[in-house]
């Protein structure tokens, strides 16, 4: 699936929403997987956090920000407390694999000098499935 850049944010979002319903990423994604500073974002983490203690804060939740946005950071002792308590996350990333390690604990791998992935990360997983995907297409034409 392509999506332009302004789009996939919003994928990602519904896409983290479908999977926990506890992480909300914040930010948006360019051509090159690097994730873009908000403005804001005070009050994006304020009422998700909000959100998050009205259906209990149990130490799932959380917030993905752009690591451009850590010096405008400026939440309330009440958040604060939360997360030197481990009961809600703050999370600052840069790129979209950093976010994806996040949401999956899983590493998401780089290409060796050999152009592979390691086994076992999401980028191997995900170019393992596109391979098998061709095979199928190949097979039908």
């Amino acid at each position: 699936m392509l999506l332009a850049p302004s789009y996939m944010v919003c994928y990602l979002v519904c896409l983290v929403f479908l999977l926990t319903n506890q992480l909300l990423l914040l930010g948006s994604v360019n051509q090159k997987g690097q994730i873009q500073p908000i403005g804001g974002v005070n009050e994006k983490i304020e009422g998700f956090f909000q959100i998050c203690k009205m259906r209990g804060l149990d130490g799932s939740h959380g917030v993905m920000i752009p690591v451009q946005n850590v010096d405008n950071l400026q939440l309330s002792g009440e958040i604060i407390e939360a997360v030197k308590n481990k009961l809600f996350h703050v999370y600052s990333i840069s790129t979209i694999e950093e976010g994806i390690e996040v949401l999956t604990g899983v590493p998401a791998g780089r290409k060796d000098k050999n152009g592979h992935f390691p086994a076992g990360t999401i980028n191997y997983l995900v170019y393992e499935k596109l391979k098998k995907y061709a095979e199928i297409s190949e097979k039908r034409d």
